[in-house]
C-alpha cells in the first residue's frame, strides 16, 4: 500500500492533541483518509465504524457497556451517525481526567460541530483533514494529469481510473449523505446543480441564477449550497472588503475540495481532454486554492483565506491574513512567466498602503524571478508561501 511509503501532514498535530485532550475529532470528506490515519497513529485503540448498521445498534442498545468494556478508549469513526453517543463520552472524559482516550471522525461537518460544541466542548481538539496534497503526494506528473486525477487517497493507493472512481464517489455521497440530509424530490434536479456548480468554479457564486436556470427558489439552493458544504464537498472562498469601502465585491466564489471531482462534472475523461477544457484556468486554481487550504487545516490552523475584487475589476485570486499584514497571490496556469502577472499584486500593496507583506505569482512554469517583494512560484511549491 502507498500508506507504508506517504505520512500525512496532519499526523504531529494529531499525536500532540492526544496528549492534552481527552477526545481528538478528525472531520473532512469522504475517503480523504480518516479512517487510514486514526488507525495507524492509534493502533491498539479497538476501532468502530458507525457507518454499519449492525455495530451502529449494538452500542446504540448499550452505551455504557460498550465504553466500560475499552478503558483505554476507542476509535470511533463516523461518529455524526449517533451523536448521542457524545454525551457519554463527556462523562467518561470528565470522570478519568485522562487525555488521549477517544478518537472520532466524521464527514457531516454541521451536524458533528452541533454535536462537539454541545457535548463536548473544552474536551476535544477539531481537526480536518482534505485529500492528499501536492506537497503530500509529490507526484511526478503533469499539471494536467494533477487536474484529471485529483487527490483522493484510494485514486493513488490503488491506481484506480480516475473517472470510474469519481462516478462511484458521487453516486456513493449521494445515496449516503443527500439521502440522509435533505428529502429530494427531484434527483435529477440536484444532480444538475451539481453539474452547474462545477462549471462555476473560481467566479463568484450567484445563487438567483442558479435558481432560475434549475427553476427552484433560491431558498432551495442556499440550502442545497449549505449540505454540500457541510459534507465538505464545495468551499466558499470569501471576499476581503474590511476597511475598503463600497466598491468591494462582497460575495463569495464557489470551489472544490476536490479538483478531481470537478474534472468528472465537466465530463472530462482523459487528462488530455485538460489542455483543450475552456476552464483549465480555473480547474488550476481551484488546485491551487486548495492546497492552501491544505496547507492551513494540517497545521491545524484556521485558513484566514480570501480573494479580493472592486468594481472596477481588480483583483487577486487569494489572500491570507496574517495579522495586520497581507500574503496575497495571483494564480495563472500560464507556463510563461510574465511582469504583467505583478499589476494586481502592485495595486493591493498600494491599496493596503504597503502591508502586502509578500506577494506571489503561482504559476505552472518552473523559471522563478523576483520583482521587488513579489515573486513566481511554481504551484507545487504553493504551500510555501503559508
Amino acid at each position: 500500500m502507498l500508506r507504508n511509503a506517504l505520512k500525512r501532514d496532519i499526523e504531529p498535530i494529531l499525536q500532540q492533541a492526544a496528549t492534552e485532550y481527552p477526545i481528538v475529532t478528525l472531520m473532512g470528506p469522504r475517503q480523504s483518509g480518516k479512517t487510514t490515519i486514526v488507525q495507524s497513529l492509534f493502533p491498539h485503540k479497538p476501532y468502530y465504524n458507525l457507518e454499519r448498521p449492525d455495530l451502529r445498534q449494538v452500542i446504540m442498545e448499550d452505551p455504557v457497556g460498550i465504553l466500560n468494556r475499552h478503558p483505554e478508549g476507542a476509535i470511533f469513526d463516523e461518529v455524526q451517525r449517533y451523536p448521542e453517543l457524545l454525551s457519554y463520552l463527556q462523562v467518561i472524559a470528565d470522570e478519568k481526567k485522562k487525555n488521549g482516550l477517544y478518537i472520532l471522525t466524521g464527514s457531516h461537518q454541521s451536524e458533528l460541530h452541533a454535536a462537539v460544541s454541545q457535548s463536548l466542548a473544552g474536551r476535544t481538539a477539531i481537526f480536518h483533514l482534505l485529500p492528499l496534497s501536492l506537497k503530500e503526494l509529490m507526484q511526478n506528473a503533469t499539471v494536467d494529469q494533477h487536474l484529471y486525477t485529483g487527490f483522493m487517497p484510494k485514486i493513488h493507493h490503488e491506481a484506480i481510473n480516475p473517472t470510474h472512481y469519481y462516478r462511484n464517489y458521487l453516486e456513493t455521497y449521494i445515496e449516503k449523505d443527500i439521502r440522509q440530509l435533505i428529502h429530494l424530490k427531484d434527483l435529477f434536479t440536484f444532480q444538475r446543480f451539481i453539474k452547474l456548480c462545477a462549471g462555476r468554479i473560481g467566479q463568484i457564486f450567484h445563487s438567483s441564477h442558479l435558481a432560475n436556470e434549475l427553476g427552484v427558489s433560491h431558498h432551495t439552493i442556499q440550502h442545497w449550497l449549505s449540505i454540500m458544504q457541510a459534507t465538505f464537498v464545495i468551499q466558499l472562498l470569501p471576499p476581503y472588503f474590511e476597511n475598503f469601502g463600497k466598491r468591494i465585491i462582497k460575495s463569495p466564489k464557489l470551489y472544490f475540495f476536490d479538483v478531481g471531482l470537478v474534472s468528472y462534472l465537466l465530463d472530462i475523461e482523459s487528462f488530455h481532454q485538460i489542455e483543450r477544457e475552456p476552464l483549465k484556468g480555473y480547474l488550476f486554481e481551484n488546485m491551487v486554492i486548495m492546497e492552501l487550504y491544505k496547507t492551513r487545516l494540517n497545521q491545524g490552523h484556521r485558513p484566514n483565506l480570501y480573494y479580493f475584487r472592486d468594481s472596477q475589476q481588480h483583483e487577486i485570486d487569494v489572500i491570507f491574513k496574517k495579522g495586520s499584514q497581507f500574503i496575497a497571490a495571483e494564480i495563472k496556469s500560464s507556463q510563461t512567466m510574465t511582469k504583467d502577472f505583478f499589476k494586481q499584486l502592485h495595486y493591493f500593496n498600494n491599496l493596503t498602503q504597503g502591508k502586502c507583506e509578500k506577494g506571489y505569482v503561482i504559476y505552472s512554469g518552473n523559471d522563478m524571478a523576483l520583482s521587488n517583494q513579489f515573486e513566481f512560484v511554481h504551484y507545487q511549491q504553493a504551500h510555501t508561501i503559508l
